[in-house]
């Protein structure tokens, strides 16, 4: 099993859903850059379910505890290592029904692929549950990201088939807190509500769209052609569980268009190069153009639902029906936005360290 991302800025994350602790080891990350356990706990906080219809009934605490790395305020240039406790976990469900393949989980490619000996418990290592070690990397990547002035936001753009206008990035910056599903469409997001409530009464789930913007970002991230800066974004977004597609700028949509609607003309802006579209969402040849990157993700509804699905029991070889028990989000795109800044913070930090834009020790 590989747990690691990046190759210079590594995350290696550690614990199960219902094991005792959700960690991460960061490997890679300079001297002298303030860092304290708020920062990364601010960070932490925007994962949590809050109370909104989409939320979970599990309700954990978070609260991180940094075990090494960061001395005085500064990082050390030794590995960081954070975790956050698990502690409102019920197990009994799942042993239930341990022979019984969740639809669309990963329960049957686990069992088969580690022999049985997978934890399966609210899913083990395959549990959205362990995206808080992302966060908490994020975190860290974030403040590094900040010593060249690049910002990463993030913000729910579709759930359920409803969709929100085009905003620009200060109102996504505006209002993106406003509301527990993190759209910065506050009357779309009003809709939206509604819908999981809905939902939710009837025992099913919704998936989404998450956009993920990272501004300032210099020319020359990027390292073709084996290691394209979109091609190590995308895999690490993949990552993340739930997600089923990853698009960039005008995406699939580019398919439709002739050459002379989807190029980016260039331009002369205050004395510097730019283009006056950004169809390829901040990325040309692999290589970051100083453009902002834009990325969306597809997030698949949540696969544990309540109605009763067909499904097979191992162990008696028999097809059964399954209704899914349990403390489970009815939507986790609002969560997973969170998770998506992470993502993007912790690939891009990796490869402004390779080409040393972020140096490795800080003064």
């Amino acid at each position: 099993m590989n747990n690691r991302l990046g190759r210079l800025f590594t995350v290696t994350s550690f614990g199960e859903s219902h094991g005792r602790c959700v960690g991460v080891v960061i490997n890679g990350c300079p001297a002298g850059l303030p860092l304290n356990e708020d920062d990364i706990q601010r960070e932490v906080d925007k994962r949590k379910p809050g109370a909104g219809a989409a939320a979970t009934t599990r309700v954990e605490e978070d609260k991180i505890t940094v075990l090494s790395g960061i001395f005085h305020g500064v990082t050390t240039g030794a590995p960081v290592c954070c975790l956050v406790w698990n502690k409102d976990v019920d197990s009994s469900e799942y042993e239930k029904t341990r022979f019984q393949f969740r639809p669309s989980q990963a329960d049957y490619t686990a069992f088969v692929k580690y022999g049985g000996f997978n934890d399966f418990r609210g899913g083990g290592r395959f549990s959205g549950r362990i995206t808080v070690a992302s966060v908490m990397a994020g975190a860290v990547a974030k403040k590094l990201l900040g010593l060249i002035g690049v910002e990463i936001m993030a913000h729910t753009v579709e759930i359920g088939g409803i969709k929100a206008r085009p905003l620009t990035l200060d109102e996504i910056r505006k209002n993106v807190v406003e509301n527990v599903l993190r759209c910065a469409d506050s009357e779309v997001a009003g809709k939206m509500d509604r819908l999981i409530r809905k939902v939710r009464e009837e025992g099913d789930s919704l998936g989404g769209i998450i956009e993920g913007i990272a501004v300032n970002v210099p020319v020359g991230l990027g390292e073709p052609s084996s290691d394209h800066l979109d091609g190590a974004l995308a895999g690490a977004l993949m990552s993340i569980p739930a997600v089923k597609g990853v698009e960039f700028g005008a995406g699939f949509a580019v398919a439709g268009k002739m050459g002379s609607e989807n190029n980016d003309p260039f331009v002369l802006k205050n004395g510097k190069i730019s283009t006056v579209t950004n169809n390829a969402g901040g990325v040309l040849g692999g290589i970051s153009n100083g453009l902002p990157i834009v990325v969306r993700v597809a997030v698949k509804p949540t696969a544990s639902i309540a109605r009763s699905q067909p499904t097979v029991d191992i162990k008696k070889m028999k097809e059964v029906g399954l209704a899914v028990r349990g403390k489970h989000d009815v939507c986790i795109v609002p969560r997973a936005v969170a998770v998506v800044e992470a993502i993007m913070a912790v690939t891009l930090a990796d490869f402004a360290l390779r080409v040393g834009m972020i140096p490795r020790v800080i003064k």
